[in-house]
């Protein structure tokens, strides 16, 4: 009956002693606890699994076996929970409900992060500078945006780089003058999403305004107005590494580290050119391409 309970109100009470990781079920911390000792380990690359059906299922990323075709697009899969939650893809089922604001989803998992956004937990600290995430896969794109300097992702027209792939793909749209956003009222075409949402809010009226509650004024993001909000608190979570200096946003902290270097990664793929921040290359570029008589870039 309690672990019933825990399930439903979301209370991990047991812990792992080696890696802190939080169970609702006794059981299944049990299970767990396996991971840390050698009786399921994978000889390929010294993965340890829960039991051996799990060590089997792992083994078949090695051999690149993959047993379980869906047979509306033939995809195929290692397990068959694999294949029943690709094929609700398919049929629209969202089996898993939230109990707080009814919104559904198709996977358990899907479920279980959405319902930090109710319960505010965020369990997923960085390990340099302590600031929480609710995902993992926020976690690893602050780590890669904040505190890496890697940038793998290259432009194959002007060769600026890019940490994230988001970013290359919004960045593409400039050479080729892409608009894919188009405004239903008044048929305006915008590069990028916020920039449509904002056209709607000030043209047409249509969206939410998020507003401070400190000066009243409004903002078309809820991210926009955090980080406004963080001004008038004087908060400047993010610190260089280099020196003292602080900053408010990530963003801003990103512009400011080529302070600290001599590399020039940002090229013009029409002279050759070299700048520190990806802002004076765009800058130059479009200089640049009426200098060269280049008015449009093909895909």
């Amino acid at each position: 009956m309690s672990d019933h309970r825990n399930r439903q109100t979301g209370d991990n009470q047991y812990v792992c002693d080696h890696c802190k990781k939080r169970f609702s079920f006794k059981s299944n911390l049990i299970k767990h606890m396996n991971i840390h000792t050698d009786n399921y380990r994978c000889t390929e690359c010294g993965k340890c699994c829960h039991c051996s059906s799990k060590l089997a299922v792992h083994k078949r990323s090695h051999s690149g076996e993959k047993p379980f075709e869906c047979t509306v697009c033939s995809q195929r899969f290692t397990t068959s929970g694999n294949l029943v939650r690709h094929s609700r893809i398919h049929s629209g089922q969202k089996a898993y409900k939230c109990h707080v604001c009814d919104k559904a989803f198709s996977q358990s998992g899907h479920l279980n992060t959405h319902m930090r956004v109710h319960t505010g937990e965020k369990p997923h600290k960085c390990s340099l500078c302590d600031k929480c995430f609710s995902r993992t896969s926020s976690l690893q794109r602050h780590k890669r945006l904040v505190h890496s300097n890697s940038r793998p992702y290259e432009c194959p027209f002007c060769g600026m780089l890019f940490k994230i792939h988001s970013e290359l793909k919004q960045h593409v749209r400039i050479h080729a003058y892409a608009k894919p956003y188009s405004c239903r009222h008044c048929s305006v075409c915008f590069t990028r999403l916020e920039q449509l949402k904002t056209h709607l809010l000030k043209s047409h009226n249509e969206g939410t305004w998020f507003t401070c509650d400190i000066c009243q004024k409004t903002f078309g993001s809820k991210q926009h107005l955090k980080q406004h909000v963080q001004r008038h608190e004087a908060v400047k979570p993010y610190v260089c590494s280099e020196c003292p200096k602080r900053f408010y946003t990530a963003g801003e902290l990103r512009r400011h580290h080529p302070v600290h270097s001599e590399y020039k990664q940002f090229s013009c793929g029409l002279c050759d050119r070299l700048y520190k921040r990806k802002s004076d290359v765009k800058k130059h570029f479009k200089k640049c391409s009426v200098e060269h008589g280049v008015t449009r870039v093909v895909l």
